[in-house]
């Protein structure tokens, strides 16, 4: 094998996310349900004998030592291969996001070497790699939604129904570490149950991020309130600006193919009988400036799920 071209990595939102403790090392402890969407990364492997780590930027520029040279050179280090890696990147889930994009691409770099340089390692022989070098790369590497607590470490999969979302993005990111260090940041919510965000995943809990990064970039409240006039029930995803809703096939593909975003990918999953109704034609209007529009699909299990072997 030479050579592993459009290889996925999946965008991820956040049904909640709840913090309900801080750690004596003031890491802070949560809850939240991750979900992954079909907004993708693609990226290109092929094998190289002289052992170098190369990247090569097809869309937007990235950082020269970003999560995917980092994560091809710990695979390396870890299990001592000769080989390398000339990696192309297609770049389109957008970063301070909160939708994983770097962590995702990560999960994908590990699972894609590990093929390509028949590497032939497990899944729990990846996972400690993957920890040390972003807190939802295990999520990616799992390769299932998940109910996800601690500090993002404890992670158990779960099922939700098939749902259209439509996810939005303002031009302003926000600083995760702004968030987090922000004096008014809730820090208490008590503990949430699995069975009764399951009677209602959808429309389950609340982000306690939103409020602190409202205040710190008021074009997140801006996209919540836009949304909110289409009759969709908007919330903030992750520490990024990024922001989503449940909704309907139809009313999502109306709006971004009104702002020019793409419609989902393949054929739609259908939305669970609690999604909000379309809208009637010529209400969708006045999308703040420059926001970035996206109708998107949940995804079951990753793109790349089998890739590593879950047991010897």
């Amino acid at each position: 094998m030479r050579a592993l071209n459009d290889v996925l990595a999946p965008a991820k939102i956040n049904l909640f996310l709840h913090i309900v403790g801080r750690r004596a090392d003031g890491y802070h402890l949560m809850q939240s349900a991750f979900v992954m969407v079909d907004w993708f990364d693609t990226l290109h492997f092929e094998w190289r004998q002289d052992g170098k780590i190369s990247r090569e930027d097809l869309t937007s520029p990235l950082p020269a030592d970003d999560l995917i040279v980092r994560a091809a050179h710990a695979l390396k280090g870890a299990t001592q291969c000769p080989y390398g890696a000339h990696i192309g990147v297609s770049k389109n889930i957008p970063a301070e996001a909160g939708l994983g994009g770097g962590s995702s691409d990560c999960a994908s770099t590990l699972l894609a070497l590990n093929r390509l340089w028949s590497l032939n390692l497990t899944l729990a022989e990846l996972a400690p790699i993957g920890e040390k070098l972003g807190a939802d790369v295990p999520f990616f590497l799992g390769g299932h939604n998940a109910w996800v607590e601690g500090i993002g470490e404890q992670l158990h999969p779960i099922s939700v129904p098939p749902a259209t979302f439509l996810l939005a993005k303002p031009p302003a990111g926000v600083s995760t570490p702004a968030i987090f260090s922000h004096p008014d940041l809730k820090r208490d919510s008590e503990l949430a149950i699995i069975s009764v965000f399951a009677e209602e995943p959808f429309g389950f809990g609340r982000n306690d991020l939103q409020s602190v990064a409202e205040a710190l970039c008021p074009a997140i409240s801006d996209t919540v309130s836009w949304l909110q006039t289409l009759g969709l029930q908007a919330r903030m995803t992750g520490s990024g600006s990024a922001v989503f809703a449940q909704t309907t096939p139809q009313l999502a593909a109306q709006v971004a193919a009104l702002y020019g975003s793409s419609a989902p990918n393949g054929a739609p999953n259908g939305a669970t009988s609690s999604a909000p109704s379309s809208a009637p034609s010529g209400a969708i209007s006045g999308a703040p400036s420059g926001l970035l529009l996206r109708s998107c699909q949940s995804l079951e299990v990753h793109p790349l799920w089998g890739w590593a072997h879950s047991k010897d």
